[in-house]
């Protein structure tokens, strides 16, 4: 069985050796990327390196510590911060199937207001400086009962709205499929090349989660708390990792689930918890 390119970049750490089946490959340059190539269950089979050029195109910027993340702000913040998002309480349109989409007539369900108030219990030992939310009814809603007692005002955003979705909002998907098939599939499968009158609705998601981050992260505090939809929050988490539209549905948050982010105070992100549902099921507390 062989493994080969796997690929290890030292810019900032100065690694004395490492080790594959029992030889030594000395590893004391900065900025130089190896490729080795070593075998797992092929005993003698020599193990080489090759040394690649400093400008290799690498794909994902995950492999160059260098460029693993990029600023969401492109300018200096006052603190770290952290930030927790949560998806709005299941929804009226929720329970039927429907496309919700930014549409404001999808209103929290009796379910969803008890998954808000179970969210509100998870995050009760948790100190936040502020409450951004959509103002569209369902997560307005949500961030209501998350923040009632709280000294601080909510602060609503209209780019933390879901992405709009044209003809298809309100529709059941199942009829959305059937009279629709062309747009709907391409919404389900390929929703980056979802395109309505020339207008892109993941760009423009895309476009808005950037304001968005821009929005929470200058403001003064350590500690903020976002409640939104589930197309804002996945562009939300794909911005901060740096991945494009056509990532989009790389990642599923459920209604009430958190996702943390920690950020260094050059604004680069780090996700700490993707979808955390513990609190659905148990009257878990956290503490982060």
């Amino acid at each position: 069985m062989m493994i080969s390119g796997v690929i290890f970049t030292t810019p900032y750490f100065f690694f004395p050796s490492i080790s594959f089946s029992n030889k030594l490959i000395p590893a004391t340059s900065a900025g130089i990327n190896y490729v080795i190539r070593c075998s797992t269950s092929t005993p003698g089979l020599p193990v080489t390196t090759e040394r690649l050029r400093n400008d290799a195109p690498l794909t994902g910027g995950a492999f160059d510590f260098e460029k693993a993340t990029t600023s969401l702000t492109k300018k200096l913040l006052d603190s770290p911060k952290k930030v927790t998002i949560v998806r709005h309480g299941l929804s009226s349109w929720n329970e039927e199937s429907r496309v919700q989409g930014s549409s404001n007539l999808s209103v929290l369900s009796e379910k969803g207001a008890m998954q808000a108030e179970r969210c509100k219990m998870a995050l009760s030992d948790m100190h936040f400086d502020q409450c951004f939310s959509s103002p569209i009814s369902r997560a307005k809603t949500t961030a209501e009962i998350i923040w009632k007692g709280k000294e601080e005002p909510l602060v609503f955003l209209d780019s933390l709205k879901e992405a709009h979705l044209f003809f298809l909002e309100g529709m059941t998907n199942e009829d959305a499929k059937r009279i629709y098939p062309k747009e709907y599939t391409t919404w389900r499968e390929d929703p980056s090349n979802f395109c309505v009158d020339g207008v892109y609705p993941l760009q423009k998601l895309w476009g808005r989660a950037h304001e968005a981050w821009e929005e929470i992260l200058l403001t003064p505090g350590e500690h903020f708390l976002v409640v939104t939809h589930k197309s804002i929050l996945r562009a939300l988490i794909c911005t901060a990792l740096g991945l494009g539209p056509e990532r989009f549905r790389s990642v599923d948050i459920n209604n009430g689930g958190l996702c943390v982010f920690k950020l260094n105070k050059e604004g680069e992100a780090m996700l700490h918890s993707l979808n955390m549902t513990a609190h659905m099921y148990t009257d878990h507390v956290y503490h982060y």
